[in-house]
């Protein structure tokens, strides 16, 4: 059916009255310019009327509603910040210790997190499925400018990281952090080249993980942090990650603390961001 341009505009102006102005602001402009590219048939224009079912409209329609799509495809490509691990030589940077995160749900939990390891020369794990895109402008914020001074490694999957970690050489074990640990993190005993996993903020360790970190012979056992639950469900993330760390840090002396000046690699990559805005 055709519509004349002034109906369509007062139909459309009676909805805009009927809601929300705010919420519908927006839309009524984005509208109003379609209907000036679509040339809708106005009393007196040359143009011909066009109907809301040609195909001219359901092609623009189409290609409005894929624009999503579109950038979601592209999104995937995207990488981790920018300079990620520069700063330092990995050949020769401490691996004593390893921070594992599967799952991670909470682009600024990540971000604090590859912060805390940078500050104790540790490196970071990102298992998959993560819950947002490695370039998210959050995890980088989070990360402030420090994100040339952590190693960071992505796994596509619980299977990937366990292959990845057995080809690892030297002593190791798999330590897994959960509320439901049998041992409390300051009574347990690291050793160099444990990993400590952590699960997503939301449901925590899955069950293989687990299973993997009980088993021996590179299943160290479940650990978790003491607290009264009365109020509170859980620790935040990145604070439990940073009790467990610097605990097992202290234990070993901090000696990945211990980093000699000369592997340290100048970058003059432009910092994501140069002031300290957490204080």
């Amino acid at each position: 059916m055709d519509i004349p341009f002034p109906s369509a505009l007062k139909s459309l102006n009676s909805l805009a009255s009927a809601s929300n102005p705010f919420h519908f602001r927006s839309k009524l402009s984005l509208f109003r310019h379609t209907i000036s590219l679509l040339h809708f048939k106005h009393p007196t224009s040359p143009f011909p009327s066009i109907s809301i079912s040609s195909p001219r409209f359901s092609l623009l329609s189409s290609l409005s509603n894929g624009s999503a799509t579109a950038a979601a495809e592209i999104s995937k490509e995207g990488s981790l910040p920018q300079g990620v691990g520069q700063g330092v030589n990995e050949s020769s940077h401490s691996k004593i210790l390893q921070v594992v995160l599967v799952s991670p749900q909470i682009p600024g939990n990540t971000g604090c997190i590859a912060r805390t390891c940078a500050a104790s020369a540790v490196g970071l794990h990102l298992v998959g499925p993560l819950g947002y895109k490695v370039d998210d402008t959050k995890l980088k914020r989070a990360g402030l400018d420090y994100w040339p001074y952590v190693i960071v490694k992505i796994h596509d999957s619980w299977e990937g990281f366990r292959d990845y970690f057995l080809q690892q050489e030297g002593e190791k074990r798999l330590l897994a952090f959960t509320k439901r640990g049998t041992k409390i993190h300051s009574d347990f005993s690291y050793r160099k080249g444990d990993y400590l996993l952590f699960g997503a903020e939301t449901t925590g360790l899955p069950p293989e993980a687990l299973l993997d970190c009980k088993t021996e012979p590179y299943g160290g056992g479940t650990i978790k942090i003491p607290m009264v639950e009365t109020y509170v469900r859980c620790l935040n993330l990145s604070v439990s990650v940073g009790i467990a760390l610097y605990e097992a840090s202290r234990q070993l002396n901090y000696e990945s603390l211990q980093i000699p000046s000369e592997t340290c690699i100048d970058t003059e990559e432009e910092s994501f961001i140069t002031e300290d805005i957490f204080g």
